[in-house]
């Protein structure tokens, strides 16, 4: 299963058009929140079931959850933008939830700079940001590929 991971787009359909200009084939979409209506351009653009989270950028996204847990292939994934529980340190802190939530992959947004590590056995996965990159880095997105049994393998795209 391919999965295309989005967020912190604030509102610019000029970065979700080059976004899918570069995108291979994928099976569904996340979307990390800040601004979190691009999902449902997003899903209008490519047909493709898309989740998306509340972030902290999204005051009016009323109908939009802050958490969203999936299982996709035997692999529990937490969705979330991060603002609620970063607090000193990215990996530590959200790898802590993912503990206690007992989740296999976390998805999140908020600090706008791409990011894919372990946290003891915990896959932590930040996209980037298509619109706003920050810490150096170049708008970008990620392809999270799951396989029952296998490992999990993310790929970045610049766009």
């Amino acid at each position: 299963m391919k999965i295309g991971i989005t967020g912190d787009t604030h509102g610019s359909q000029q970065a979700m058009r080059k976004l899918l200009s570069v995108t291979p084939p994928v099976d569904l979409w996340l979307h990390t929140g800040d601004h979190a209506e691009d999902a449902n351009l997003l899903q209008n653009l490519t047909g493709i079931q898309t989740v998306s989270v509340r972030g902290n950028c999204d005051l009016f996204a009323n109908d939009t959850k802050v958490d969203e847990f999936l299982v996709l292939e035997d692999y529990k994934l937490w969705i979330t933008h991060g603002h609620k529980y970063i607090q000193w340190k990215v990996t530590a802190d959200l790898g802590y939830w993912a503990k206690a939530l007992d989740q296999d992959i976390v998805v999140f947004g908020h600090t706008h700079v791409p990011l894919c590590e372990y946290y003891g056995d915990t896959l932590l996965i930040n996209p980037g940001s298509p619109f706003r990159p920050r810490g150096g880095s170049e708008p970008s997105f990620a392809v999270l590929t799951l396989q029952k049994g296998a490992t999990p393998e993310v790929e970045f795209f610049k766009i």
